[in-house]
């Protein structure tokens, strides 16, 4: 039977076999001020294999060491860059930039296997649903056939001990027959768009004659990518591309048109693209403005119901997926916090000017932590009069509970400080009390 996959939430602090990898590495190397780098990009090696380790840092690079954690907590000396000419067992560990303020890089685990079969797979995040080659690798030979799983399940066997798969995150480990196994490795994917198309002003839908700018914001290299344009407001695709449209990377419309409408998206020239954006030039009264760009679950929203001409009374109705949802009296719909349920074709009436296109609004990511819930104090209402005569009722009955409970106490207490001493007076008063609360 195989091993089950470690859980995600081992640190690799206390390990007997490969060590795990660290919540550190699930943060994009976008974000931080410094990526830890490594050559050849996979997390597993022979003994006596060389890697190198180094630390690409933006700004000044004084303040950054190159750092490793293993189960002794041994740490390397003040470098950034970090070359290992024949890798041993003791090799393995947590590899991390780390700066005197405390600001950390990526994580990358690196095992040294003394066995016969390794998995050579990405040690960096790689893009979800990507094309990625896993190789199953003998000490001895290359090119054999090899079991592949994935969390434990098996997925495919290849004869060539190589499978092309979408990258998808997961604990990847392989098996050769009669020769062993790999240890396990976990394939890091990031969903991260590597360029995004921005829309300013912010919205969906234009009045004729109005401006808008169009830019492709590029993460990396700028070569390559092109804004284009489709026609097409269903799926995308490259025959409904408008072949007349060439704009480079950006794009400033000062005077829009109704011809100006469609679907907007960067795309490279390696297949790459960012998020695609519908724009809709309105030759009408009423637009309705929301945002281009998909809205974050919990996060607030106004959608406004814009006009040409200021009418003197501003209220709209707003409506989503066909159904009236609500009416403003200011001509805005405000969400204070969207979520899935929200997501949908939405659109925006004037009873005199008509109704706006429709627009989509897409919501994405996680729900912020919702507070905690406090039950309410339930409220008590008695009046003055049934206050007093519960007090009269029941304060009798309380007196003379009281005195007969302190008696059994004294009581008892004197028994047991007497042995052989009868304690009938205090059974009677205890027995008394006990009928009352009773």
């Amino acid at each position: 039977m195989l091993p089950e996959a470690p859980p995600t939430s081992w640190i690799g602090l206390n390990f007997a076999g490969p060590l795990m990898f660290s919540p550190l590495i699930y943060f994009s190397l976008g974000q931080r001020s410094a990526s830890l780098l490594i050559s050849p990009d996979r997390s597993q090696f022979f003994e006596y294999e060389s890697v190198s380790l180094r630390c690409e840092i933006k700004g000044n690079s004084t303040e950054w060491t190159l750092k490793r954690y293993t189960s002794t907590g041994k740490h390397l000396g003040s470098v950034i860059n970090y070359k290992i000419e024949t890798a041993k067992t003791s090799d393995s560990g947590e590899y991390w930039c780390e700066s005197t303020s405390g600001e950390q890089s990526n994580t990358v685990n690196i095992t040294v296997h003394g066995g016969h079969v390794i998995l050579e797979s990405p040690a960096l995040p790689v893009t979800e649903r990507h094309s990625v080659t896993l190789r199953c690798r003998l000490k001895t030979t290359s090119n054999i056939t090899a079991d592949f799983y994935k969390d434990g399940s098996f997925i495919k066997t290849e004869s060539t001990g190589e499978l092309t798969i979408p990258a998808v995150s997961g604990f990847y480990k392989c098996i050769i027959p009669m020769k062993g196994e790999s240890p396990v490795s976990k394939m890091i994917t990031t969903d991260d768009t590597p360029t995004t198309l921005i829309v300013h002003p912010n919205r969906s839908q234009f009045f004729e004659y109005e401006s808008v700018s169009l830019n492709c914001k590029i993460q990396g290299n700028s070569t390559g990518w092109r804004l284009k344009r489709y026609k097409s407001t269903g799926k995308i695709s490259e025959s409904a591309v408008d072949r007349g449209f060439n704009h480079g990377s950006s794009y400033e419309v000062t005077t829009t048109k109704t011809s100006d409408s469609g679907v907007y998206r960067c795309d490279s020239g390696s297949g790459e693209h960012s998020n695609a954006v519908n724009i809709t030039v309105h030759d009408g009264a009423v637009i309705l403005e929301s945002p281009t760009l998909p809205l974050t679950k919990g996060h607030s929203v106004t959608l406004n119901c814009r006009y040409k001409k200021t009418p003197s009374d501003l209220t709209a109705d707003f409506y989503k997926d066909g159904s009236l949802i609500r009416t403003g009296s200011t001509g805005e719909m405000a969400i204070p916090a969207v979520s899935q349920s929200d997501e949908g074709w939405y659109w925006c009436q004037h009873r005199e000017l008509g109704e706006s296109p429709q627009s989509f609004m897409n919501v994405t990511g996680s729900t912020p932590d919702p507070s905690p819930s406090i039950s309410p104090i339930p409220e008590v209402s008695m009046s003055l009069s049934r206050l007093l005569c519960s007090l009269l009722v029941v304060s009798p009955y309380l007196v003379v509970t009281t005195v007969l409970m302190v008696k059994c106490y004294r009581t008892e207490n004197s028994g047991q400080r007497q042995l052989g001493v009868s304690g009938s007076g205090g059974s009677e008063a205890c027995s008394s009390a006990q009928v009352l609360l009773q």
